[in-house]
């Protein structure tokens, strides 16, 4: 039985949450422009997503644009913006047509003004799909949406629309951004770093985690299959 064969036969992760790292290194390794890099890497989302479906995953979560990301230089981020754009306009018919719902986890408000009108567009015309959740996170920062979160709780306390013995985990959760999907069964990080750089940190509390020195740009599904096999071996504890 080969590895694809293995991994059909295993338990798939229902949520799978992916932090794409490595594409500059990438780049400069191969001698390179670093937007290179991002435009392979970008081809590794559109197989990642596509082999999402195929697999029969429910959720994925990509962490694409951290609110740290910011500092980078402004022609790099340019770049990834447009990036983004290019994505969605070519991608947007394959993701509708297989079912597939996109919705942003970060501050929308962030975006350049034809990203930002790009993403909504999407969302809209997506929103009543369900074969796969890909939740995108851009311009995110996970200690920003706990933040919030709690801000939301404050007010919706002070409006007495929710009392204090109501707070609990089940609802602290509905004021995240993944209110409407489960925590994530698998994080995959790519190029050797072992940190979770400031994604799902609330969510990623019983999350198996898979880090590979493979960088992103070399991520292909064979990869992708090691991963969730990797997932496939262990036993889950839950803390317990």
């Amino acid at each position: 039985m080969n590895l694809e064969e293995q991994v059909r036969n295993g338990i798939i992760p229902e949520h799978l949450a992916v932090i794409m790292d490595g594409n500059r290194r990438w780049a400069k390794q191969k001698k390179l422009p670093t937007k290179l890099g991002h435009r392979e890497g970008a081809l590794r989302v559109t197989d990642m997503v596509r082999s999402s479906v195929d697999l029969g995953i429910k959720y994925l979560s990509i962490f694409a644009f951290s609110t740290e990301n910011w500092s980078r230089d402004k022609n790099e981020i340019d770049y990834l913006m447009n990036l983004l754009v290019e994505f969605v306009v070519k991608e947007l018919n394959y993701l509708h047509k297989n079912d597939v719902k996109i919705t942003l986890m970060g501050n929308i408000e962030d975006l350049p003004e034809k990203t930002k009108q790009e993403v909504k567009r999407s969302i809209e015309i997506t929103k009543n799909n369900k074969a796969l959740h890909l939740n995108i996170a851009l311009s995110y920062g996970s200690r920003n949406e706990i933040i919030k979160a709690i801000k939301n709780i404050i007010n919706d306390y002070e409006n007495k629309e929710i009392d204090i013995d109501e707070i609990n985990e089940e609802s602290f959760k509905k004021y995240l951004f993944t209110h409407d999907m489960p925590d994530p069964d698998l994080l995959i990080r790519t190029s050797g770093e072992m940190r979770l750089s400031n994604f799902l940190l609330y969510q990623l509390a019983y999350t198996e985690f898979y880090f590979t020195e493979v960088m992103w740009p070399d991520f292909k599904r064979e990869e992708l299959l090691k991963a969730i096999q990797s997932y496939q071996n262990r036993k889950r504890r839950f803390g317990n």
